[in-house]
């Protein structure tokens, strides 16, 4: 696809899907579309717009697609781990008498996806502090993607396939397709959010975004981590993918907390 097109493809995204793609790699995203037009059969950009114009059913599927939706429990275990082991325990320790008005903990799993994330992350606090009160905000520009985690499911073998046998029988449903037991959904608040048009809530304790902004520009990327900075409390972390790491921290107001972690200086 060469920069005209790309260009022309940008606007009519923007104007019918109302999702910006200046904040998305280009190279990257060309790729993508180039991929998904072949996909379809379509000639060409303007002849698929036409059929956007009166197919919303594959208006949503172009949407689906174009918010990059890969994700599954327990992504990266070894990270999760010290999730687990270090940070929950720092910030459950940190958190006394801060939450006391507030009802505890407040953790936001930023571009959720499907939930398998958010979900993961009311697992960790169910084995690590099963009596400490919490808040869960689970957000996700995908609307379909959404639906799906709010629903709790359904999720696949594959999509589960990091929680243990005792994990899958604690929060599963018995057989796949799998879906999550009430118990644990009734701790998330799943919202539409765009993560770079809109304005963020703050005083959270943690904010897991994995795997999300290694799809921007270095712009955006500026842009979201200033942002998450001014979301978190003082002493606040901020978890992040594994190939995720914010060159300068200091300039964000973040220390290194470990590997994938940064911590909100006080």
């Amino acid at each position: 696809m060469d920069a005209d097109i790309y260009t022309q493809v940008k606007a009519s995204i923007k104007r019918r899907l109302q999702i910006d793609l200046e904040n998305y790699k280009a190279e990257q995203m060309k790729r993508r579309l180039d991929s998904w037009l072949a996909r379809t059969h379509t000639a060409t950009w303007n002849d698929y717009f036409n059929l956007l114009s009166i197919d919303s059913t594959e208006l949503e599927r172009f949407r689906d697609y174009l918010t990059i939706n890969v994700t599954e429990f327990l992504r990266d275990p070894n990270r999760w781990a010290t999730l687990k082991e270090n940070v929950l325990p720092y910030l459950l320790q940190h958190s006394n008498g801060v939450h006391h008005r507030t009802g505890g903990l407040r953790l936001w799993s930023a571009g959720c996806s499907v939930g398998a994330e958010a979900y993961t992350l009311a697992m960790m606090m169910a084995e690590s502090a099963p009596s400490h009160k919490y808040s869960l905000l689970a957000t996700d520009l995908d609307r379909g993607a959404l639906l799906k985690a709010k629903s709790g499911g359904p999720y696949t073998p594959e999509d589960v396939r990091n929680l243990d046998a005792k994990q899958r029988r604690k929060y599963l449903t018995p057989a796949p397709p799998y879906f999550v037991g009430e118990e644990l959904q009734k701790h998330i608040r799943f919202e539409e959010h765009d993560l770079l048009a809109d304005r963020f809530e703050d005083g959270f304790d943690l904010i897991v975004c994995r795997n999300v902004v290694i799809y921007f520009t270095a712009e955006a990327k500026e842009t979201l981590y200033a942002k998450f900075s001014a979301a978190l409390r003082p002493g606040g972390v901020l978890f992040l993918g594994g190939t995720e790491i914010i060159s300068g921290s200091a300039k964000y107001g973040f220390q290194n907390f470990g590997v994938s972690f940064y911590r909100k200086v006080q």
